[in-house]
């Protein structure tokens, strides 16, 4: 399995450093060529609605263990996924576009033995949210997007919406190698943790966790491939249709969730407002959540659980 040489842990670190346990089951699913590693939990049936829970970079399926179990002691059944090259999921030479990550979240879906399900994304892991209902539609019942504006709306005012600060990490990240060996055995995690939050987050233990979860072989590699295409397929084909297939009606319910404090991508620049009814003609419920930065499952986890509660009861009643 191809790498950079700059991509190798600093210590002995393996996929099964981020099996962390806890009141869910860890579980490998063949999907779209790959096998993932999701988090479950919940009710063992195939009846009750499925909420897929996507992280961002750079993180795992850790993101959302508050949420993971909340959403299981409501009654839905839960799976927090490891997207394609994070955490204990396979890490191909490829496929770290959109498109294939949502073909992988479809896989999965119909892997776990369910028709469709609600698909919840933080950060990059939004993005991926915000495509499935273009890109995989027959799997997609309703999307929470969260810290996340959708992609043609970021694509469109890219230099405006983000701030200056996470566009130098953007533009770092383009750079071949050096990215890696700064997530590895640099302080590129912390730097990205604590100047996209609100002040105080995190802690030390979340910090070790996902300094351990980048150490992992091929993993810092993998998440810098997602950024990369995200940048660099914008004047390409395939980026031109991947934002052509976006630029249009999105058919199920849409939750957005965004932090008032959030360093990364300032809360005025989220909502969708005048393309709403272009883009998002159905039922679409933005709230912002205070004292809260970026990371939102885990600054806020109480306030994020309570909105995807209530929203989950209207679009995937129990």
């Amino acid at each position: 399995m191809p790498a950079t040489p700059d991509d190798r842990p600093t210590r002995a670190v393996d996929s099964s450093t981020v099996l962390v346990e806890g009141p869910w089951l860890h579980r490998f699913v063949p999907a779209n060529a790959a096998r993932f590693h999701v988090a479950v939990a919940g009710p063992d049936d195939r009846d009750a609605p499925l909420v897929v829970l996507l992280h961002g970079v750079p993180q795992h399926w850790w993101a959302w263990r508050h949420q993971l179990t909340a959403l299981a002691d409501a009654g839905y059944r839960v799976a927090a996924m490891d997207l394609r090259g994070s955490g204990a999921s396979d890490k191909p030479p490829l496929g770290y576009d959109v498109p294939t990550l949502a073909a992988d979240v479809a896989g999965l879906v119909r892997s776990l033995g369910a028709d469709g399900a609600v698909v919840v994304g933080h950060g990059t892991g939004a993005t991926v949210a915000w495509a499935m209902p273009s890109l995989q539609p027959g799997v997609t019942r309703a999307v929470a997007a969260v810290s996340a504006p959708h992609p043609v709306h970021l694509h469109g005012s890219l230099t405006r919406t983000v701030r200056p600060g996470p566009l130098r990490h953007l533009a770092f990240f383009q750079l071949p190698g050096l990215p890696e060996r700064a997530l590895t055995a640099g302080d590129r995690v912390e730097r990205v943790l604590r100047e996209w939050s609100a002040p105080g987050w995190p802690d030390e233990e979340t910090l070790a966790t996902y300094r351990a979860g980048a150490q992992v072989p091929f993993a810092a590699h993998s998440q810098m491939e997602q950024l990369r295409w995200l940048v660099r397929s914008t004047p390409r084909a395939d980026g031109r249709r991947y934002l052509q297939a976006l630029d249009t009606p999105i058919r199920v319910p849409v939750l957005q969730l965004h932090g008032f404090a959030d360093r990364c991508l300032p809360v005025g620049s989220a909502p969708l407002e005048g393309e709403r009814t272009r883009l998002v003609p159905g039922g679409y419920r933005f709230e912002v959540v205070p004292r809260a930065g970026h990371f939102l499952p885990e600054e806020a986890p109480g306030r994020v659980t309570e909105l995807l509660l209530g929203w989950l009861a209207e679009v995937a009643p129990l």
